[in-house]
């Protein structure tokens, strides 16, 4: 039977600690609860000289080094709900969520919680001090403490952090996919241009033969492209830093977001799943309870789409002065027009938390579908782009070829 170690108090807030042998934590957890005493911590002692092993494996992993992943979040909470719903309590729970983790620094971040617990801060006071910890997180645990029911509460922001990656991984993927094949489409093309036609020119000029005009005009572009790289470098790479000089200032970032909106496909894209998002988690707060305003606030503070966090905050500022919440998300551009329909209805019946998740639902598999679609378009649009240029490449080639054997004979 395993050995573990305790520390725990007593009714008049003594302390007491030792080694006990239990089945598991839980089993230990109960024992001392029938003593009377209020568990603090629990660790177990045994197998030293493996976990130190173990511990010069996990360092040499580079994961071990790397910041934490709002994965490691969402795994932690919904390991941290499952302890707490099986009678452990909160400091062994963090304890053993900061033991199990392979990420050193989610390890660290784990144990100040704990610290700070222990000093007489709440859990949510104690992550509100990590930036890995957002705000609706912190406010969904603020609720739970308030009611009691923090492992419900915790399961919940864990399914929430869940679902909002979900709905980011499936956007970036779309995104991702066709901006990879556009830039090896584009090395490829400059590659071809800058190094492979001059050499072409070269063998074609040296059999003393005129060239075909499709040829002519393709080792004219890659002569001026040559001749003028290093000026087109300069202007491309001074306009990069221009455009995020632009982005950095909150101005500009706020005209660029909003532009982002509107952009031909994309911009749908990314309106389907802000909408998502902000349905999604404006009604997992109200339904735990946060207040309008407070579940406001959070939802803009997630935002990372500048145009639309501002949308969210005049929709809190028309709350607050009594207005409804419906009119403001209405704004075109913004997000799609079902929300503010529906949030109407929601205002109207009372039942606004209900509503959202069937917004959210709808626009998650609208956001699904639409990706299907986006990729289903742009796959042959690059391929078409791509064997274009190659091919125009080659057939300017076999015409010259052609030519000079005409030529021969």
């Amino acid at each position: 039977m395993p050995e573990f170690a305790f520390e725990a108090r007593d009714r008049q807030g003594a302390s007491h600690s030792g080694t006990l042998q239990a089945a598991d934590r839980a089993a230990l957890t109960e024992v001392l609860r029938q003593r009377g005493w209020l568990v603090v911590a629990i660790r177990d002692i045994a197998g030293h000289g493996q976990a130190a092993s173990d511990a010069l494996g996990e360092k040499l992993s580079p994961g071990y080094w790397l910041p934490p992943r709002p994965l490691d979040i969402e795994i932690s909470l919904q390991q941290i709900a499952t302890m707490l719903r099986s009678g452990l309590t909160l400091l062994s729970a963090l304890d053993t969520v900061s033991r199990q983790t392979p990420r050193r620094s989610v390890r660290l971040i784990w144990r100040r919680v704990a610290h700070r617990i222990q000093e007489g801060a709440s859990l949510s006071d104690a992550m509100s001090e990590h930036r890995c910890f957002n705000r609706l997180v912190i406010q969904l645990t603020r609720v739970g403490e308030q009611t009691g029911a923090l492992d419900a509460v915790l399961a919940r922001a864990a399914d929430t952090l869940e679902a909002r990656r979900q709905l980011q991984t499936s956007l970036l993927t779309s995104l991702i996919y066709p901006a990879i094949v556009l830039i090896m489409a584009t090395a490829t093309t400059a590659f071809m241009v800058l190094s492979v036609i001059p050499k072409l020119e070269r063998s074609l000029q040296s059999l003393g033969h005129n060239l075909p005009g499709m040829t002519r005009w393709l080792m004219d572009v890659s002569a001026w492209l040559n001749r003028f790289l290093p000026t087109i470098g300069l202007g491309v790479a001074l306009t990069l830093l221009a455009l995020i000089g632009f982005y950095l200032w909150p101005p500009g970032r706020m005209v660029m977001d909003r532009l982002a909106l509107r952009l031909p496909v994309v911009g749908g894209l990314l309106r389907i799943a802000a909408t998502a998002g902000f349905a999604r988690t404006l009604g997992i707060l109200i339904r735990s309870g946060v207040t309008v305003l407070e579940a406001l606030r959070t939802v803009e503070g997630l935002h990372r789409n500048r145009f639309l966090a501002r949308r969210v905050e005049i929709a809190r500022q028309r709350v607050l002065e009594g207005g409804a919440l419906a009119d403001p998300l209405a704004y075109p551009h913004a997000y799609m027009p079902m929300l503010a329909s529906m949030v109407y209805v929601g205002e109207s019946s009372g039942t606004l938390d209900d509503t959202l998740d069937e917004v959210s639902g709808f626009h998650e598999r609208q956001l699904q579908s639409a990706i299907k679609r986006f990729s289903a378009i742009i796959e042959p649009v690059i391929i078409l782009i791509v064997g274009s240029i190659v091919g125009f490449v080659y057939i300017a080639f076999f015409l010259a070829m052609f030519s000079f054997a005409g030529g021969a004979l």
